[in-house]
């Protein structure tokens, strides 16, 4: 059948792709490591030195876990070359809605795969923060402020990965004023630092009984968290800490005690909260390591010597500087400004479908 014929040539021309990822990842490089640790392990004295120990079996579990990652996709697509080969043979045309599906995620693997090669930042690999701050307009900024949280942890639940939140401040008649969540999973901030930044929304305003179209702004920042043991020096006398009750989805705890801090770092002027945890120390436990993530990620990304360089300016948020427009009404698209990308499907991306502005973003920067 021509249609068999079509994937043979489509599943050869997938394997030039496969031997320029294995490169891209230095598999090589990467089992010679997993190698030398593992036999690190087995040398006496390992145990003596409990953080170098951790740190070793951390490293050797994610080389493991990318040789194992590329030894799967290999495996799927000889499965898949031997599928068309006997679907071919056999004229078989029920096999060929199998291949089709096959095919198409073997390719969106390798595109998956080929996208984690451009992460290589020193932080990439680190879960995320995810802060999400209403701009002005009131209850219609909120209320896409909400929708912004919920694309997000719908992305994350795409992929895989687990959220929980940090903060919560419920909107005044609907939405959310701002919110913090934590997003858990492989390269998470290596994928979502390309979404900080101020998201434009255009529609109709369900809030409005006249039926105008309205413009709001939400900013979105996003910060990777970073392990606790960098060292970063933060001043008792720098800091600010407030109690308050806790307010919006925290479940049975919330409103029943001040057991919700409020960190301010006097020289910057960086605000981190938390009120989920179920005691004070736990919430000021997570919001100092939400502070230093911030402090630390701000530094590497300015090239500063050190914190105390870091003016409160650069938090500042500047509306109408959007990175994102979506619009609803009078059609529907949301486009990327920075890499001119664009979804006419707005639905889809409201439900987390941001893959496509996720690897444009981070291929424009892989070339420039």
């Amino acid at each position: 059948m021509i249609e068999f014929d079509a994937y043979k040539q489509k599943v050869i021309a997938l394997r030039p792709k496969l031997s320029v990822l294995s490169a891209a990842l230095k598999l090589e490089d990467a089992q010679r490591e997993a190698d030398a640790l593992d036999a690190e392990t087995n040398a006496d004295g390992f145990w003596n030195d409990l953080d170098r120990s951790q740190k070793v079996l951390q490293r050797v579990k994610q080389l493991r876990t990318k040789l194992e990652s590329f030894r799967r996709l290999k495996a799927r697509l000889d499965d898949l070359a031997a599928l068309v080969e006997m679907a071919q043979e056999e004229e078989d045309s029920t096999l060929l809605p199998e291949v089709e599906t096959e095919f198409a995620a073997v390719d969106a693997a390798l595109e998956q795969a080929r996208l984690s090669t451009l992460l290589s930042g020193e932080y990439d690999s680190c879960n995320a923060i995810l802060s999400f701050h209403a701009g002005a307009g009131g209850t219609e900024a909120q209320d896409w402020t909400q929708m912004l949280y919920r694309m997000y942890t719908r992305w994350a639940e795409r992929h895989g990965m687990t959220y929980k939140i940090l903060d919560y401040l419920d909107g005044e008649e609907a939405g959310i004023k701002s919110a913090s969540i934590e997003i858990d999973g492989e390269n998470a901030y290596g994928y979502l630092k390309s979404e900080g930044g101020i998201h434009r929304l255009v529609r109709i305003s369900p809030f409005d009984s006249s039926g105008r179209r309205h413009t709001s702004f939400a900013a979105v920042e996003v910060t990777p968290l970073i392990s606790d043991d960098v060292e970063v020096d933060i001043r008792p006398e720098d800091l600010r800490v407030d109690t308050y009750r806790s307010s919006g989805a925290g479940g049975q705890h919330v409103n029943k005690t001040e057991s919700a801090i409020r960190i301010t770092h006097i020289p910057t002027g960086i605000i981190v909260a938390c009120q989920m945890e179920r005691s004070q120390h736990q919430n000021r436990e997570v919001a100092m390591r939400m502070l230093r993530s911030k402090l630390i990620e701000i530094k590497e990304r300015e090239h500063l010597d050190k914190i105390s360089d870091i003016k409160g300016e650069q938090m500042k948020i500047e509306w109408g500087s959007q990175i994102r427009s979506y619009v609803f009404m009078p059609y529907t698209l949301a486009k990327d400004h920075r890499t001119s990308f664009e979804n006419g499907n707005i639905n889809a991306v409201m439900d987390g479908d941001l893959d496509g502005f996720i690897t444009a973003y981070l291929s424009m920067k892989a070339e420039g």
